[in-house]
């Protein structure tokens, strides 16, 4: 997977087609609070909360990869199935589910085909109960 940043499930993230240039991360861990009296509420964690991966980039679809990719990126999220989610060093981060994807087309060539689209992509981490150390 040398010329692959990410796998999503089938769909390939690469530099020669739909290259993200930003890759956002947010995991939450909650904890609760239990009050105590002229002292600092006491904390007991209480498991994992929310993981939350936000993917930005930009396609050429003149260049290469085609003007379908990101019709691809929703067609997959479409099937309603959790994907599982290999970066280019082969790094295996569990399970992932998309939650929306939003598109930005701009300087466009005739019969209106874009030149330049810019993605953006929101997932969140499918827990099916599994160990989540790997993740």
């Amino acid at each position: 997977m040398a010329d692959v940043m990410m796998k999503l499930g089938r769909y390939k993230f690469t530099l020669d087609t739909a290259a993200y240039q930003e890759f956002s991360r947010t995991t939450e861990y909650r904890w609760a609070a239990q009050s105590r009296v002229g002292k600092h509420d006491a904390l007991q964690f209480t498991g994992y909360g929310q993981d939350a991966i936000t993917l930005t980039g930009r396609i050429y679809p003149g260049w290469k990869g085609g003007p379908d990719q990101i019709r691809d990126m929703r067609d997959q999220a479409g099937e309603g199935e959790p994907m599982m989610m290999v970066d280019g060093n082969g790094y295996v981060h569990g399970r992932w589910v998309i939650l929306n994807i939003e598109e930005r087309s701009d300087t466009f060539a005739p019969g209106g085909v874009p030149r330049r689209q810019r993605f953006t992509m929101k997932m969140r981490y499918y827990d099916d109960g599994a160990d989540v150390s790997n993740a």
